[in-house]
């Protein structure tokens, strides 16, 4: 049985795919730092479901939660690097601990997640990386300046990771969602942004669930396959 770590899993995308993967016959490793309701999830989902609190900005924190799910389940198979967050606003704010926060947790959570799992990964020429990003990498907006770059460095970081890592039989995957219904929302407090976003996102946003299926979709290839990229938006965001 084969298993993933999956970051940002105690809400959102994180939870679907954490609950879809378990019923396809993974152990998951739940990483957040909302142990309240990690533990509850994970009391739903059974024995193949362990969590260990994690803040993805914390080197130390990633090591121990590889460590920890070598110790549980044997060996880290896949790295689901979900954990995000979206503090938007416009640059002329200079919300420039908001920048930083988003640097720390959607890049170097990212990094930090990588590097704690991928040298078993290639020593074994055996895993799979894979990467929530953002349609904000590809398509920027008005205040999402910072957001959109973290989320363009990630899309960089893994492409090369991916061309590094075909000698080693190391797959990496970069998911693009559009609008999904999730928590990122509830980081944004500047209202002029919130107010835009209002005029702007007005289609029907995908659940996380419809992300969870393309995790799990990925995963799911044979050693020979590899998808790059994947991008799923709702069907009304232009």
């Amino acid at each position: 049985m084969r298993t993933v770590i999956v970051t940002g899993a105690s809400s959102g995308i994180g939870e679907a795919t954490a609950r879809k993967l378990v019923q396809s016959g993974y152990n998951v490793m739940l990483a957040a730092r909302r142990t309240d309701r990690l533990q509850a999830i994970v009391e739903e989902l059974g024995e193949q479901a362990a969590f260990h609190a994690t803040d993805v900005s914390s080197r130390e924190d990633q090591e121990a939660l590889a460590a920890a799910t070598i110790e549980r389940f044997g060996q880290v198979d896949a790295l689901v690097s979900n954990a995000g967050i979206m503090p938007v606003s416009l640059i002329e704010k200079g919300d420039v601990e908001d920048w930083d926060r988003m640097i720390d947790v959607n890049l170097r959570g990212v990094l930090y997640g990588v590097n704690a799992v991928l040298p078993e990964m290639v020593e074994r020429k055996d895993g799979h990386i894979v990467i929530i990003s953002s349609i904000a990498a590809l398509q920027t907006f008005p205040s999402s300046a910072v957001y959109s770059a973290t989320k363009s460095g990630v899309r960089s970081m893994s492409d090369t990771l991916r061309k590094e890592m075909t000698v080693h039989g190391v797959r990496v995957t970069t998911i693009f969602p559009g609008g999904v219904k999730t928590e990122l929302g509830t980081s944004i407090k500047d209202k002029s942004v919130l107010e835009m976003m209002d005029g702007v996102f007005n289609f029907e946003f995908l659940e996380p669930e419809n992300l969870a299926d393309s995790v799990a979709y990925v995963l799911g290839q044979p050693p020979s396959v590899c998808v790059g990229e994947l991008m799923i938006r709702p069907t009304g965001q232009a």
